[in-house]
């Protein structure tokens, strides 16, 4: 099948290379002029001019970023299926959308308020108690389009950051970690999920992710299974869904935002999975049976920014699979990861420590299962 992929980063390279053994073939649209997929056929048009081509070249669409203009999505779905559909897109662009579609299906979120000033944002900080986080509506990721503010009076310097007309405004939760599910649904309406994955951020980046959880409590897993299928069958969802929480000290779970597609969360499963869920993807939006889930091995992902590593370095440590994306150097760029793998979880982060150290700039690695 000949799939086509709104964007040409490192996501949509990670898909075709996914995608190659099953017999697939990839055309990218790209609308930045910057593309770095590296890999398939990629029609640069940012002004929306050869829209037409590519879909001349594709069976199928799919994306891998999901700031897209929906009404492309939409043109897009009247000529090619496209999965997972604009409906999802829409969704997730919108913050309050977003959550007021948790409210609906009852997944539990941080407490948060919807503000249009500053002067709104500053009493929404002191009604819910701050510290809080303020985030832009739409738009926003890895950190961008968001401030936190330690005290009320911060409130007219955060609009001004952040530069939006709406923004979100969210109570700190006093939580135990981050954990994130990716999920997977069939065009039959079959579902897999992974095991979760606890994640590490550093100013709003993603740093590591590990899994499978040592010391999480089955219900736990169980409870964000019913969660991200709740999404899944609400969406009609096809193809790979994350859903991010926040895991508190009593061990319930509250949602902080998704995303629909792969996911830098489940990175790890390229290696510690039985089926990658890039693998899984691809299989879900062509009607093919899904495959297995489970983790080969406890296994950590670490995420290289901003600096490479010396590739010698990082091959040399025992179990390590080094996927580099083929971008320049950049402060604060995602410009590869590492898949450690081990027997025990102790082994593991002992890896993951010596890992870090190799790397530029990368904090400490820290994992509440080691405590």
């Amino acid at each position: 099948m000949k799939i086509g992929i709104l964007g040409a980063g490192q996501l949509g390279q990670m898909l075709a290379l996914a995608g190659y053994p099953l017999g697939n073939r990839f055309t990218f649209l790209d609308t930045t002029g910057h593309p770095s997929a590296g890999i398939g056929e990629v029609v640069i048009d940012p002004d929306n001019q050869y829209l037409g081509a590519f879909l001349d070249k594709v069976d199928v669409v799919t994306y891998e970023f999901e700031h897209l203009p929906v009404a492309l999505v939409r043109d897009i779905e009247q000529h090619k299926p496209v999965y997972p559909s604009s409906r999802a897109i829409e969704v997730c662009q919108n913050r309050v959308e977003e959550k007021t579609l948790f409210d609906r299906l009852g997944i539990p979120t941080p407490a948060y308020r919807v503000v249009e000033s500053a002067e709104a944002l500053e009493a929404a900080a002191r009604e819910l108690g701050c510290p809080v986080v303020a985030k832009s509506v739409t738009e926003g990721y890895d950190g961008k389009g968001q401030a936190v503010l330690k005290q009320s009076a911060e409130a007219a310097s955060a609009w001004a950051a952040i530069g939006h007309s709406q923004l979100i405004v969210e109570a700190f939760v006093d939580f135990v970690r981050e954990v994130s599910i990716i999920a997977v649904r069939g065009r039959d309406g079959s579902v897999k999920c992974y095991p979760m994955a606890e994640n590490q951020h550093l100013d709003g980046i993603l740093r590591y992710s590990a899994a499978p959880l040592p010391d999480l409590d089955a219900s736990v897993q169980q409870t964000a299974d019913r969660y991200i299928q709740a999404l899944l069958d609400e969406l009609d969802y096809v193809g790979v869904l994350a859903l991010e929480l926040f895991q508190s000290r009593e061990g319930t779970l509250l949602a902080n935002e998704m995303a629909p597609r792969v996911h830098n969360s489940g990175h790890w499963t390229m290696d510690g999975a039985i089926t990658s869920q890039f693998e899984n993807h691809l299989r879900a939006i062509q009607g093919l049976p899904l495959g297995d889930t489970a983790a080969l091995a406890p296994t950590c992902m670490v995420n290289v920014i901003g600096r490479e590593p010396s590739s010698v370095e990082v091959l040399t440590l025992p179990n390590a699979h080094l996927h580099r994306y083929g971008k320049g150097e950049r402060a604060g760029r995602k410009l590869g990861h590492i898949n450690l793998m081990a027997d025990s979880h102790a082994e593991l982060m002992a890896k993951t420590r010596d890992c870090a150290r190799l790397l530029p700039d990368a904090p400490a690695p820290h994992m509440t299962f080691e405590s």
